[in-house]
């Protein structure tokens, strides 16, 4: 009867644990079997690349792997913590610690390192090596297993940072093209289902697939943009500029060949960016243009044909007064052409011309050149410029924009602008993407530029009359270059400063743009320097220059025969430009405080220009490395082979 007893409790008791596994714990140890049948690895296709016009490599991922532990795999975990400690240089009593708390939670992921190519593969493989196991893949030890991952990396470093932009560990762009465009560059995720044996062994795997990432190729040329930023560097150190811009558009295409900013960054070094070398501003600035906004002032009365290149203008004793307030040039230049006015860059000439044209009809003029609103570049973070709508419009706010102020425009409004007159009144959209291809190199989207009429060609004959003489007789002599002609406008304006609260007589914005050669323009160059302080404020001193060494450089690589007398300009006599936000003493804008717009890179879109001017963004500026040389310029770095098809025909 005990043992009948016994025997049924046995039952019982069996019958009870059998109930408990198979009902409460049936989904647990499903999964626990699973896991051990199944190993599900998730994998990224390499992160598609960013190539220039020729196929050069400017970002690109590299396969790389981690090595991670399974904790539950190890016996021994103090052992296994010893030894890891000499090869992946992680103290060991932490190494202890991390693995013992992961086998106690059952984690089967812990990360020894990361980001290691196969050089240092092979070391770890050889160190960690146990004769006495027999593992079914590396590295040879118990518990430690590698997942395929990958690193991007920028082969030439600072070329382009601002345009390439970077993206963080996870393979997600955050700056640049690396940003807006990360859909197509992003890496689709792999799914892989594993089955395995007991022994660890694969005898079944299944694979599901997205659609792969893509490459994208820019319009910029790297031997074009090492030779803008080469020049651009050089300008803002021996001027001791905050910063400086450069763009080179082509005028017949709107493909932007170079974009450049000053101070810039690595994209390989992401702990080295900071906040005042991070921002394009080349696309995001906002700052008034000073005189170089006449060419839309003139191009206006043109337009309307209220004026010709060849007709006089009088402007008097070299000031004038609106709505109480008197604007100054910087020399009286008495009755002269409407072409030495441009030259002079009079403000008093300016403004008359300005006011005949009427408020509406200006107004007109800047909405068919497309300020205050953004160009529509593939670049993150561009600016809509501010320009007020006419109903709040004050009495002499025509006055004031007709010389560049109470109005904010970016660096690539502006070169848009030129770009416009110098390919007959047209505007071709600029563009920094040349096309969409996929790993095969097949295009699957090319950008279709928009081409839009803006002035007659009649228009922007007679401007390009006018500008060339700003560079043979005016403010932009140092433009002039050896064997091409060009033609352009310079710009000088005061900066509103926020800490004293008016505008600083010792900042400025001092900016050349213009285009070459003058009949049938290959490019329009634009030059934006940010408060320079040593060698000349004016722009035709600053950036003037600039212009000159660029152009000179580009023109040449582009295949464009030269259309100028073949010696060497000599430098000549510079013809002062006077600030047209004018200073606390200085001539030009009485009370320039109520016309000027600061030079900012803002962190939100302002509605409009009020009263006060908008505030600057407060940054340092940093040193960079001294001036390098091109990376192996004519080596195409995504196929390994001597390319170069950027010369342009003529």
């Amino acid at each position: 009867m005990l043992i009948v007893a016994v025997l049924v409790i046995w039952m019982g008791g069996i019958s009870v644990r059998l109930v408990h596994l198979q009902v409460t714990k049936h989904e647990w140890l499903k999964e626990r079997a699973e896991g051990q049948r199944f190993d599900i690895r998730r994998s990224k296709l390499p992160r598609g690349a960013i190539l220039d016009r020729n196929g050069r490599g400017l970002a690109m991922s590299v396969r790389v792997k981690t090595l991670y532990a399974d904790p539950t795999e190890i016996e021994d975990v103090a052992a296994a913590a010893k030894t890891l400690a000499k090869v992946t240089g992680v103290k060991e009593k932490d190494l202890a610690s991390q693995l013992a708390a992961a086998k106690a939670d059952e984690r089967k992921f812990v990360t020894l390192s990361k980001g290691l190519d196969d050089e240092t593969v092979e070391r770890i493989n050889k160190a960690l090596d146990d004769p006495k196991l027999r593992k079914a893949d590396a590295p040879n030890f118990v518990g430690l297993h590698y997942r395929e991952e990958q690193r991007r990396t920028y082969p030439y470093g600072t070329m382009a940072a601002h345009v390439v932009g970077f993206s963080n560990a996870d393979g997600i762009g955050q700056a640049g093209i690396e940003q807006s465009q990360n859909d197509i560059l992003y890496g689709a995720v792999i799914k892989k289902v594993q089955e395995r044996d007991r022994l660890g062994r694969i005898y079944d795997e299944s694979i599901s697939e997205k659609e792969p990432p893509k490459d994208v190729v820019l319009t910029i040329s790297t031997p074009i943009q090492f030779m803008v930023e080469q020049a651009l560097e050089k300008a803002v150190k021996s001027s001791q500029a905050r910063s400086g811009m450069s763009i080179v558009i082509d005028n017949k295409t709107g493909e932007i060949l170079a974009l450049a900013n000053y101070p810039t960054f690595d994209p390989n070094k992401l702990n080295e960016i900071k906040h005042d070398n991070l921002p394009n501003a080349a696309v995001q600035l906002v700052y008034s243009p000073g005189s170089a906004f006449k060419l839309v002032t003139y191009s206006s009365a043109l337009e309307r044909k209220l004026i010709t290149p060849t007709a006089e203008i009088d402007s008097g004793n070299g000031t004038i007064e609106v709505a109480k307030h008197r604007f100054r040039d910087s020399h009286s230049i008495g009755r002269v052409t409407y072409s030495k006015a441009l030259a002079q860059s009079s403000n008093v000439c300016a403004i008359k011309t300005g006011m005949r044209v009427g408020k509406e009809g200006f107004y007109e003029t800047l909405q068919n050149f497309g300020f205050g609103k953004r160009i529509g570049i593939e670049l993150p973070a561009e600016t809509n410029g501010i320009v007020r709508r006419l109903d709040r419009w004050n009495g002499d706010s025509l006055a004031s924009m007709s010389i560049g102020y109470e109005i904010g425009v970016t660096p690539l409004q502006m070169a848009t602008a030129f770009a416009t007159i110098a390919n007959n009144g047209v505007r071709v959209q600029p563009h920094i993407i040349k096309e969409i291809r996929q790993s095969d190199e097949q295009a699957v989207s090319v950008t279709q530029a928009e081409s839009t009429r803006v002035v007659s060609a009649e228009t922007a004959r007679d401007l390009k009359v006018m500008l060339r003489e700003v560079v043979l007789s005016g403010t932009g002599k140092r433009a002039q270059l050896n064997g091409y002609t060009s033609a352009g406008k310079t710009g000088t304006a005061w900066k509103f400063d926020e800490k004293i609260k008016k505008v600083n007589a010792a900042k400025y914005v001092s900016s050349f743009i213009g285009f070459a050669p003058v009949e049938d323009p290959a490019v329009t160059i634009a030059v934006v320097m940010d408060e320079p302080k040593v060698g000349g404020r004016d722009g035709g001193q600053v950036a003037g220059p600039v212009f000159r060494e660029i152009a000179q450089q580009i023109l040449p690589e582009l295949n464009v025969k030269p259309d100028g007398l073949a010696e060497q300009v000599a430098e000549a006599e510079d013809i002062p430009e006077t600030p047209s936000g004018g200073g606390p003493t200085a001539s030009g804008i009485d009370d320039p405080a109520k016309t000027a717009v600061a030079a900012s890179t803002p962190k939100r879109r302002e509605p409009a220009l009020e009263k006060k001017p908008v505030s600057p963004v407060k940054v340092k500026p940093v040193s960079l490395q001294p001036s390098r040389t091109l990376p192996s310029g004519s080596i195409d770095r995504s196929r390994g082979e001597t390319r170069d098809t950027n010369k342009r025909k003529t």
